[in-house]
């Protein structure tokens, strides 16, 4: 399928052929029949991207900060190896579609297969959006105005925080799509509508929908034009739907209001506001958040789990709903708000015309009614420079030998398949592997786009939305798994049955159950390398400490300080299903890199976490791990989430025998008492990605033990699994090896 996407580094667009997805449990895969590109919105994502790196600079400030305070902490090197390789990462684009369901995933109800839909989705031929995310097309309602389901629902949303009572006085600022929208909808509401822009087709349209208007262009002066509107008093309400760089907007909205008078910002304004226009007036001001309540919710977006209607009567799914029951009313007029129809499949057309063209409002994208292409896997063709060139799709069948266990692969060069083509993988992982000449043959994600765009970029054959192709795929002797937390386990043992050597992202596993699923397929495959991603130990500091104290004839005390920093509580990884947790999730790098330097068994975890108080956001991420060891060594792991980005992220230091060890961010080792050693200083951070990488492909075409001993695997799995058990429980947990 064809679906256009954005590079934010050099601001071009492509139309690729990327994989189709399949819809998962409580999802809906869509055949798209049109989609509608907002003026405002996507021109203002493409312009980012087709700016300069500092004009981007200048309007992410606060991005820039973290940029110089991880240069402080990481290094320049390693911090700008990051941020270009995020801007080269190419965004998909669009949000508003219209289509046909021809697939219906498990545990859904209320939609069947030739169902015509509204969703979020982007501007690809397929799209597959959660049911909470879509919304059934009235009869009567084209499927090109079915697009502005989404668009509307903004707006909508905007006007119900507004509250507007029959026979109030209204104005709104910008009338742009969602502008023009409010403008009709709280026209039906039976308030009085002032219209506020500077271009004066849009002023017309305006007029045309019941509004007075007033063109700031031609040097009319909104707020007098306000206050004139509202008969002297003020206006009830002020919609703010323009987007623009500074606080006049803001200033004006304030002026305009009556005394207690309501502002909503829908759109993007400096909201540098002044005290006295607030506080004179007792106004109430109040920032619109998108299609209404749900949005950026993950349980009720992608989980499926709806908001009660008596409690939330109108959330963002009922919010498309009423909008295109407006539509089907003849209530809402949106027809007139489409300026141009261009086929999907020249999309980058239609950006160059919105680009260019500022009296264009909403492009609609046509797509080709035609059978569905289902195809999961397309086919790159190298080219000179290395890439893939654009791929082309290619029709699959049922992976090979996913019916049952391969003999473990023979040793040889390396060929790697990869499930996962998340920021990790594309960061981390295809750049060294490319550059170390490894055979990259096929790379799996559940959307597809990610997958396409990975293998464009990294020259790698496939790309599919099927990770059975790639365990199928008898070429491919290893797989690579940088999936979400939760599917760590279902993958990995999948690889192993199916004869492949195994890098797997940690954590090893979420739960006790995956851990001993996991431990009893690898020993059944024992001449197979299972890695799992723990690559602090790897790193040249970590490798020399352990060096240093092996020859020791006391036990060890460890104390590792790790400045997390702050997720919020709505991140995947803070979830305890899909991401375990940040202790398992991430917490497991500190255990195992304690694990590696004592080289004993864990036998023992005791661990403490922050206590319950107001504004306590999570607890679990602020926690102190202490860890007994066979040898009767102690580690301590200061875990803490509530820090700042300026100080130091992660500081081990080691006690042994008179002696000190202290590491600062893996960049400087510096060491006290010892007779042959002082310093290591590195000019840039090494956390010892690259030499796992190297050691994993050694063993991987060379053959030999473990690279990873598995024993140390299951132990510091289990130790994260006591840490937050001792912590919800306030007892000391044994550890098994």
């Amino acid at each position: 399928m064809k679906q256009i996407v954005q590079n934010l580094k050099s601001g071009d667009l492509e139309v690729l052929d990327v994989p189709c997805p399949a819809a998962g449990a409580g999802q809906l895969l869509i055949q798209t029949r049109a989609s509608l590109i907002s003026a405002g919105t996507e021109r203002s994502v493409v312009e980012f991207g087709q700016a300069s790196y500092l004009d981007k600079a200048r309007q992410n400030p606060e991005r820039v900060k973290q940029v110089l305070e991880r240069i402080r902490s990481d290094g320049l090197l390693p911090t700008l190896e990051l941020v270009f390789a995020k801007l080269d990462e190419p965004m998909p684009l669009g949000y508003c579609n219209a289509g046909e369901v021809i697939q219906v995933g498990a545990g859904v109800t209320g939609y069947k297969v030739g169902d015509r839909v509204a969703s979020n989705g982007r501007h690809a031929e397929m799209v597959c959006r959660p049911i909470n995310l879509c919304a059934k097309v009235p009869e009567g309602v084209p499927d090109d105005q079915a697009t502005f389901a989404v668009l509307g629902s903004i707006a909508l949303q905007g006007v119900r925080l507004i509250e507007p009572a029959i026979g109030e006085r209204v104005a709104v600022f910008g009338l742009g799509l969602i502008g023009l929208v409010a403008v009709q909808i709280l026209a039906s509401s039976g308030a009085h509508v002032i219209g506020i822009d500077v271009d004066p087709a849009r002023l017309k349209l305006a007029e045309a929908f019941g509004a007075t208007t007033v063109n700031v262009a031609a040097g009319s002066d909104p707020v007098a034009a306000g206050i004139a509107f509202s008969r002297g008093q003020g206006v009830d309400a002020v919609l703010v739907t323009a987007s623009a760089k500074n606080d006049s907007i803001i200033h004006q909205a304030a002026q305009m209001s009556r005394k207690r008078g309501r502002i909503v910002l829908v759109g993007v304004v400096n909201l540098d506001m002044q005290r006295a226009d607030f506080y004179e007036k007792e106004l109430k001001f109040q920032v619109s958040c998108s299609y209404g309540p749900g949005r950026y919710d993950p349980k009720y977006e992608e989980g499926g789990v709806d908001y009660p209607l008596p409690f939330v009567r109108w959330t963002e799914q009922r919010n498309m709903e009423a909008i295109l029951e407006l539509i089907a009313a003849s209530r809402l007029n949106v027809e007139p708000l489409i300026t141009t129809r261009i086929p999907h499949s020249e999309s980058v057309r239609a950006y160059d015309l919105l680009a260019n063209d500022r009296t264009q409002l909403g492009i609609v994208l046509e797509y080709p009614r035609v059978a569905p292409q289902l195809e999961q896997v397309v086919r790159n063709t190298p080219s000179k420079n290395g890439h893939a060139a654009l791929p082309t799709t290619t029709s699959t069948g049922a992976a090979a030998g996913s019916g049952g266990a391969i003999a473990a692969p023979s040793t040889g060069k390396m060929v790697a398949g990869f499930i996962g083509a998340g920021t990790f993988c594309k960061i981390r992982l295809l750049p060294p592997l490319r550059k170390r000449g490894v055979r990259m043959v096929s790379i799996a994600s559940a959307t597809g786009v990610t997958a396409a765009l990975a293998a464009h970029k990294f020259g790698i054959e496939t790309s599919t939305t099927d990770y059975r192709q790639v365990l199928g795929d008898a070429a491919i002797n290893t797989v690579f798994i940088t999936t979400q937390h939760d599917t760590h386990v279902r993958f990995a043992t999948a690889a192993l049955e199916a004869g492949k050597h195994v890098f797997l992202e940690k954590p090893a596993a979420t739960t006790r159950a995956g851990l001993d699923e996991l431990r009893a397929v690898a020993e059944r495959h024992p001449g197979q390398q299972l890695l799992v991603g723990f690559n602090r130990r790897f790193s040249p500091h970590a490798r020399t400490v352990r060096r240093l104290v092996a020859g020791r004839s006391q036990p060890l005390t460890l104390t590792c300080l790790v400045n997390a920093g702050y997720l919020p509580m709505s991140h995947w990884a803070q979830d305890p299903i899909k991401g375990g947790g940040r202790i398992i999730g991430e917490g497991c790098h500190f255990v195992d890199l304690l694990r590696y330097i004592v080289d004993r068994p864990i036998v023992a975890v005791t661990a403490t976490q922050l206590g319950d108080a107001p504004g306590v956001e999570s607890r679990e991420d602020k926690m102190l791990i202490n860890l007994e060891f066979a040898d009767g060594s102690l580690g301590s792991i200061q875990y803490l989430a509530n820090g700042h980005r300026s100080f130091c992220k992660e500081r081990l230091e080691v006690f042994s025998e008179g002696r000190i060890l202290a590491l600062d961010n893996f960049r400087r080792l510096v060491g006290y008492g010892f007779a042959n050693f002082k310093k290591q200083n590195l000019w840039s951070q090494d956390k010892g990605r690259d030499a796992e990488l190297d050691d994993f492909i050694a063993a991987v075409t060379k053959g030999g033990p473990p690279v990873m001993p598995p024993a140390e695997i299951w132990n510091v799995t289990e130790a994260t699994f006591a840490a937050v058990e001792s912590a919800a429980s306030g007892r000391r947990v044994e550890v098994g090896s």
